[in-house]
């Protein structure tokens, strides 16, 4: 097990590259079962989730070609089915919340596909609902085998038909989108998800030679084809880093500036931070953060305390919401964090009361934090990363506590960001790995 040491307190200057985008890399790299041809893909993130699934098609028969500096090629020409059943894929597919997604390609191509409940972080109750009930929609059967907690899905012939998502579920759209994708017919899917990652998917599926229509929206219609072909695709900045990057500066009273962000992919998050006090500005394809000795959270017309919550894209996404909660620490003013998603995500508070924050977890869901507008600093601590995102808005955190914070199991934070500890070093941040 490794750990981070960081001396708070620090300034940082400079300017710093957001790494591809984790949950459009988990969606492309499964989309590349679809096809026996081959497909090259740029800009790929170094993280262990990641790595994990390229591993774990590599095992399944695909030939991976590492090209150096983020780009990989895949060619799925000879798929090993019986290696689903394997003790070696279940333990691998387990660990790996995205491997959920290898069922519709393997189901659309090869009519057939099986997988263990699979891991991720331990955020609350994660629904798989969305990926079963839209693929039985297309004409799959599902058996639940409740003694290794698998799936198997089997379906002769895919048939296109109209759905409504009972959750727009960004894993389970493409989930479904990617089986449609071959289905006979025309499938249409309403309440479909339709973030960013959801753009970038379609895109790559119709340069193989799907026909999408919708593409950005929530109503999607996709006429089945035979077969898809090769593509060349290159992945956004990773969104979740670049909200990230905001909150840090914010914290740590820094000038950053942050690099191609491809500032339409950001949606609501630049006005979230405006709300909060923070102010960013659009250079061309960058972002650049201004230094922040103070910032003040906003309050709505009639006087009310400011809420930030989470909601299915344009809205604000659920993977910022531990960046606000920490951010709003320093703030002047208060603010209702509302995690409207997942029950358990904002149980890291406890870790920032012992730094010295000001809130109050109302419920699984809310927590009310009374900014303290920089007059009381947090203090470093020893503590232990529960999950990705809250595992760096605890590392935001000790960035700007006075004197030395430890966090452990930091393999979480590697799941989700890429030499994460050399690039804040790059800015004069004061942190090192421990193993």
């Amino acid at each position: 097990m490794s750990s981070f040491e960081i001396i708070g307190g620090n300034k940082l200057n400079g300017e710093i590259t957001p790494q591809g985008a984790k949950n459009e890399a988990l969606q492309i790299l499964c989309a590349t079962l679809l096809s026996p041809e081959r497909i090259t893909i740029h800009n790929i993130p170094n993280i262990r989730d990641v790595n994990k699934l390229i591993d774990l098609l590599a095992h399944l028969g695909v030939a991976v070609e590492n090209l150096g500096s983020g780009s990989y090629t895949f060619e799925a020409t000879d798929v090993n089915i019986d290696y689903l059943k394997t003790e070696d894929f279940q333990i691998k597919a387990s660990s790996l919340r995205g491997s959920i997604m290898i069922l519709g390609p393997l189901l659309a191509r090869f009519g057939k596909g099986y997988i263990p409940q699979p891991g991720g972080d331990k955020i609350g109750r994660r629904r798989l609902d969305t990926h079963f009930s839209g693929l039985q929609n297309l004409g799959a059967k599902f058996t639940y085998d409740p003694i290794h907690k698998a799936y198997s899905i089997e379906a002769k012939n895919l048939k296109g038909t109209y759905m409504l998502l009972d959750e727009a579920s960004v894993t389970g759209t493409a989930n479904i989108l990617m089986a449609a994708t071959l289905a006979k017919g025309t499938t249409t899917i309403f309440n479909a998800a339709c973030e960013p990652y959801l753009l970038q998917l379609s895109k790559m599926l119709v340069s193989m030679g799907a026909k999408i229509n919708g593409i950005g929206s929530n109503l999607l219609t996709i006429e089945g084809v035979d077969s898809l072909g090769g593509c060349q695709h290159t992945m956004m900045a990773d969104m979740i880093e670049v909200g990230s990057f905001i909150g840090m500066a914010a914290m740590t009273q820094s000038e950053l500036t942050i690099k191609n962000v491809d500032y339409s992919t950001l949606g609501i998050i630049p006005e979230m931070f405006r709300r909060m006090g923070i102010h960013t500005e659009a250079r061309g394809n960058d972002l650049y953060i201004p230094e922040h000795k103070e910032y003040e959270v906003e309050t709505f017309i009639d006087g009310s305390i400011m809420t930030i919550a989470d909601a299915p894209w344009p809205g604000f996404t659920p993977d910022l919401i531990s960046i606000m909660l920490v951010v709003a620490t320093q703030a002047k003013g208060s603010v209702l964090i509302h995690q409207k998603m997942f029950e358990s995500r904002l149980f890291f508070v406890d870790k920032l009361i012992d730094m010295g924050a000001q809130i109050i977890l109302c419920d699984p869901h809310r927590a009310t934090v009374i900014g303290l507008n920089r007059k009381y600093p947090l203090r470093g601590i020893s503590m232990t990363s529960p999950d990705i995102r809250a595992g760096v808005a605890l590392l935001i955190a000790a960035l700007s506590a006075e004197g030395k914070s430890v966090i452990d199991n930091i393999e979480q934070i590697d799941r989700g960001y890429q030499y994460i500890d050399t690039r804040l070093q790059s800015l004069g941040a004061r942190i090192q790995r421990i193993d």
